[in-house]
This record gives structure tokens, C-alpha cells and sequence, in this order.
């Protein structure tokens, strides 16, 4: 064998591992192809600059490899710190965030004119992909007010919405263009009187809702931890597969922050979406991971079989 022949075969070989994960990846491009997957972005990766590049490298991913997802995202952390710089304090309740008319402007503000603008601009270096919404175009997220449940008590929380409808047509119509919408969880009243005009929507709530009205193969949540702990604070075992009854049952006993976004995960399943999962945003290309790979990184969470629930 030439010194050339040896230099090619050597070439080769190395980029065999490339190849099997090329081949492990393509019974599950097969399996979602044309499929709808929408994300909920949050938590680490939205502040991590490694992680956000991460992230939005996914998606076009996902996108060129003829899935279609849709990202919807919250901005927890950038609200904070602006209502931080203007004197307001920061509130929960029940993992809700309280949201005064003051602060609602805010959220507004940070969610449609700063973290959606990052996102779409990370989106779109990638090619003209990204396209901005929030929830107030096209009637696309309706809502009334939501009220917190403390200690049995029903509790004011502010401009809080409840999602009460989902028109998903603009959304549909920019996914048939081959664009990615990109979401921000701010909801219109369904209420012609309210002087207010507009809620903060939970995003895990949100994404639940459109996933459902989109009949979405997959919702996606990204979280800060694991997935769904089987005993915390005792054990960190995650649950890697549990049906939509076994995930009630354990709902009283999570944590308040985990609650919307499993809420979000039963409210999905229950409305036909095929799976829903939570995965660990602080890992680099979680998302292929968990969609393109035999093992997942996560919790998923599946529908009853027929004739349970």
C-alpha cells in the first residue's frame, strides 16, 4: 500500500463514527419527518451564550431535516433583571410570576422586544428562517385572568392569563413557508372590556396549548434539571417514561416550579399530542439528543393506553 493509499484509508476511517451517527439518527428523521415539534425554550440555556447558540443550531436542525418546530419562549430571568433595574420587586406564587399593570409593561417589553429578537436574530444566521410573534397577532393566544391557589386559597396574581383559546392559522401558514415561528408567551383578552388588554402567559402553559391546537407530534420543554426526579429530594433517579395517569397522580406532590411545566406536558398528551417531554437544557444539543437518539436524555410523557385514564 502507497503512503497516499494508507493517508485515504486513514481519512476514512476517521470519519466512520460521523457516518453511524448519521445511520443511528435516520430511523427517527424517518419517523418525524413532516412532523410538527414545538419547544419551550426557558430556563439556563436563554442565559448561556454557549447554550443559546447550542439551541438555535438544534432547531435549524430540526428544520432542514423536514421536522417543523415552533419555539415558544418566556424570559424569566431577563424580566427579573429589568423590573430589578426599575425598583419593582419580583413575586411568585404558586411558580407563577405576580404581574402588576407596571410589570406587565415590562414583561411586554423584555419578552417581545429583547429575548424574541435575540432568538430570531441567532435563528436567522443560519438563513432567512425565524419569524417573531407574540400572542396578540392574529388572535393567535387568547386569555382571561388566572388566579393562584395558595394553602387553598384562591389568590390575585395580576395580569396572569389563563389560555381560553388558541387561533393557530398564522402559525400553520408560516410553517408551510418552511419558516420558524418564534412565540412570545403574551396573550390578548378574550374580554372586549378589559382596559388592560393583554395577560403573561406562563410559557409552559402556553406551548402546552399551541402544541394541542397544532395536533404537534412532540412538545419539548427545556428546564434546569433532569427531567422528573422519582423521589426528590431523596433520590435524583429521573423517570424516563411515565403515561398521562401516572403523571396526575404525581402532581400534587411536585414542586411548585415543576408544576406548570408538567401541567403543560398532561395538558398535551390530553390533547393529542403524541409525546411530551422535559429535558435538560443545560446540555448541549439536548433537543437532538433526545429526538434523534435510541437512549433520550429526559422524561417523557406518554397518553393512557386505549381504554384507560
Amino acid at each position: 500500500m502507497t503512503l497516499t493509499e494508507k493517508s485515504t484509508s486513514t481519512r476514512r476511517h476517521t470519519a466512520l463514527p460521523k457516518a453511524r451517527t448519521l445511520v443511528e439518527a435516520l430511523p427517527w428523521l424517518t419517523r418525524h419527518h413532516g412532523k410538527t415539534v414545538v419547544i419551550k425554550f426557558g430556563g439556563n440555556a436563554m442565559v448561556d451564550e454557549e447554550l443559546k447558540g447550542a439551541f438555535a443550531q438544534d432547531v435549524v436542525f430540526l428544520r432542514q431535516s423536514g421536522l417543523k418546530p415552533v419555539v415558544v419562549h418566556g424570559g424569566g430571568p431577563q424580566i427579573s433583571a429589568h423590573l430589578d433595574r426599575l425598583g419593582l420587586e419580583s413575586e411568585f406564587k404558586a411558580g407563577l410570576r405576580v404581574t402588576t399593570p407596571e410589570a406587565m409593561d415590562a414583561v411586554r417589553m423584555v419578552l417581545a422586544g429583547q429575548v424574541q429578537r435575540e432568538l430570531v436574530g441567532l435563528l436567522n444566521r443560519h438563513g432567512a428562517l425565524a419569524v417573531g410573534l407574540t400572542g396578540e397577532d392574529a388572535h393567535l393566544m387568547s386569555a382571561t385572568q388566572h388566579y393562584a391557589h395558595v394553602d387553598g386559597e384562591r389568590v390575585d396574581i395580576g395580569r396572569v392569563g389563563e389560555v381560553t383559546g388558541i387561533d393557530p392559522g398564522i402559525v400553520r401558514t408560516l410553517l408551510d413557508d418552511g419558516r420558524i415561528p418564534v412565540i412570545s408567551s403574551i396573550a390578548r383578552s378574550d374580554d372586549d372590556g378589559d382596559a388592560g388588554g393583554v395577560f403573561n402567559v406562563n410559557a409552559d402553559t402556553a406551548a402546552a396549548a399551541l402544541a394541542a391546537a397544532l395536533g404537534a407530534e412532540t412538545l419539548m420543554v427545556l428546564t434546569d434539571v433532569e427531567g422528573l426526579y422519582a423521589d426528590w429530594p431523596n433520590s435524583d433517579d429521573v423517570i424516563s417514561q411515565l403515561t398521562a395517569s401516572e403523571l396526575e397522580q404525581l402532581l400534587p406532590d411536585l414542586s411548585s416550579g415543576m408544576v406548570p411545566k408538567m401541567q403543560g406536558c398532561l395538558h398535551a398528551v390530553r390533547g393529542g399530542v403524541t409525546t411530551a417531554r422535559v429535558i435538560d437544557g443545560r446540555v448541549q444539543h439536548a433537543i437532538l439528543l433526545e429526538i434523534f437518539t435510541d437512549e433520550g436524555i429526559g422524561t417523557m410523557v406518554v397518553p393512557d393506553p386505549e381504554g384507560e385514564s
